[in-house]
């Protein structure tokens, strides 16, 4: 192949990046669509408030939570995407809220944020369970602990992952050149 022929071609595959840019829009519109669904229920629990009992009070005020969890997750997929796929940040000051987010760190986020997701909506079940037969109460049990097994394979994963960078700069450290090593002694 033509080295001028590569080039372009990764060209294009370095510039396709930029169509995940529509990807982020289109889920900053659905948040915006979505705080909207959240102000519609925030507006039903407020004006229920005094006529309704306590765990009705704690069933609306768990899909609240369960709504802040979800916005809060698209924010994270967005902003971390963004970064981690497409540009970094021009004001990076305006994002260090978010810490160092990159694909490993932003899967163990999502997935705790769902299994936090889905321990509400668990709790809601449970608050509700009289509405539930047993074989419905079984299943919504084994898809959460799938999601907590799930959550705690990626976390150790992540571990493992992290292990062994370390492990590896460590290697390239004890190999590294005498006059390196002591250069950077010297510095620190």
């Amino acid at each position: 192949m033509p080295k001028s022929l590569e080039l372009v071609i990764e060209r294009v595959i370095l510039a396709s990046r930029w169509l995940l840019v529509l990807f982020y829009l289109g889920l900053a519109i659905a948040l915006g669509v979505y705080a909207l669904s959240f102000g519609a229920k925030l507006w039903d629990f407020v004006s229920h408030v005094f006529s309704i009992d306590e765990s009705d009070a704690i069933l609306k005020m768990l899909g609240l939570i369960d709504a802040a969890l979800v916005a809060s997750l698209v924010v994270m997929v967005i902003i971390s995407g963004y970064e981690n796929y497409v540009s970094r940040f021009d004001d990076e000051e305006s994002v260090h809220w978010l810490g160092e987010i990159d694909a490993g760190s932003l899967k163990i986020k999502v997935a705790s944020t769902i299994v936090a997701i889905s321990s509400i909506h668990l709790l809601q079940v449970f608050l509700n369970v009289h509405t539930f037969t047993g074989e419905q109460l079984m299943w919504y049990t084994i898809i959460h602990i799938a999601f907590v097994v799930s959550a705690l394979f990626l976390a150790y994963i992540d571990r493992i992952s992290a292990l062994t960078k370390s492990l590896g700069k460590a290697a390239k450290t004890a190999n590294a050149d005498p006059v390196e090593k002591q250069a950077k002694n010297e510095a620190n």
